[in-house]
């Protein structure tokens, strides 16, 4: 028996979302650095994920169960990112269904809470299309997780230099197994991302998140075109080492913020800084951040077990602003609130207090 064509395979169709909106007057650096990281989580979340049990979206155990092996995998590079499976939709960023009429996708990165179909309950944030329990399925999954985490298509990546030939593209995906129209084409597989929406990594052919290739759908490299483009199975040693840059390992010792203390804030782009806040009366206090930067900031409670649960968020990416946030906060509860640093006009030109 002839072995599959293994670029005869389904592919992911990521769905189109509109564009975050920012001031007109934002340009250059700065703008570059927000459309690198405003998809990016603030590391130390911990990210729900929910299974559809009943109805057309259900699958059974081994389906789920790949799933968690998928999440299991990137946690296991030691990133500060957390996975926890629930049973209740509303309590879920990730809610994740198995329609073999629907293709596999993801929302990416926070689109899964900030784009307003991602936030009904009701409604997924990922599908898988077809068995997760084959080696390509397994990859499948780690591909999805993948874009939840942030991170795009590898083979949109401007700097792959890819050149493809465009009518034996609409002609190949058009037709089974994928049957996409032109434009889930054009977004999926020609659509170039801006440079501003890539890490300035160099392109990594081997990314878990690059799609396979046939030969004659790229006219350069012409090697490829020759060729066809089958990435190696699994995380790619690019694709760890992105992951651990925007997640890196979180520091076992938090300082604490006191109220009415500005703290500065000194860190590079991406880089994060956290805080624990224990209120002294409960009451609402405003928490905000001072200096010409851009941040996003989070705040969690911590639950009786130990946990970690978001209460708020404010980003202030792309705007003439300070990122802000109002909150009924109680005494004997212990917070933590996350700063994530985007652009600073320079380094240190930032603080946060909350009083």
């Amino acid at each position: 028996m002839a072995a599959p064509d293994q670029t005869k395979l389904p592919l992911c169709a990521e769905p189109p979302v509109p564009e975050r909106a920012v001031d007109a007057a934002i340009s250059g650096p700065r703008l570059s650095l927000v459309r690198m990281n405003e998809k990016k989580w603030a590391n130390g979340t911990v990210l729900h994920y929910y299974f559809f049990e009943h109805g057309p979206w259900s699958a059974n155990e081994p389906q789920h169960q790949a799933v968690r092996d998928a999440f299991e995998s990137w946690k296991n590079l030691g990133i500060g990112l957390e996975f926890e499976e629930v049973h209740d939709a509303e309590a879920a960023e990730i809610r994740i269904g198995f329609d073999p009429n629907d293709g596999s996708w993801s929302y990416v990165g926070r689109d899964n809470i900030d784009y307003w179909e991602a936030k009904n309950p009701d409604n997924r944030t990922m599908n898988f299309g077809w068995d997760l329990t084959t080696p390509y399925g397994r990859d499948t999954a780690l591909h999805e997780i993948g874009h939840v985490l942030g991170f795009p298509h590898e083979h949109q990546n401007p700097m792959a230099g890819i050149v493809w030939k465009e009518d034996a593209v609409l002609d190949e995906f058009s037709g089974p197994p994928n049957n996409w129209r032109e434009p889930t084409i054009r977004h999926n597989i020609l659509r170039k991302l801006p440079f501003d929406q890539v890490t300035g990594s160099p392109w990594d052919r081997d990314s878990i998140m690059h799609y396979r290739f046939a030969p004659g759908l790229i006219l350069k490299p012409e090697e490829l075109g020759r060729t066809g483009l089958i990435p190696a199975p699994g995380l790619s040693e690019a694709d760890k080492a992105e992951v651990r840059r925007f997640y890196p390992p979180m520091a076992p010792m938090i300082p604490e913020l006191d109220p009415f203390e500005s703290r500065r804030i000194s860190l590079d782009p991406s880089e994060q800084v956290d805080f624990q806040l224990r209120p002294g009366a409960t009451r609402r206090y405003t928490i905000q951040t001072f200096g010409e930067a851009d941040v996003v900031i989070v705040l969690f409670v911590e639950d009786a077990d130990g946990k970690l649960r978001y209460v708020a968020g404010d980003d202030d990416s792309g705007f003439g602003r300070n990122a802000r946030l109002v909150q009924r906060l109680e005494r004997g509860r212990t917070y933590v609130l996350r700063v994530r640093l985007y652009w600073s006009f320079r380094k240190g030109d930032c603080a946060v207090m909350y009083w």
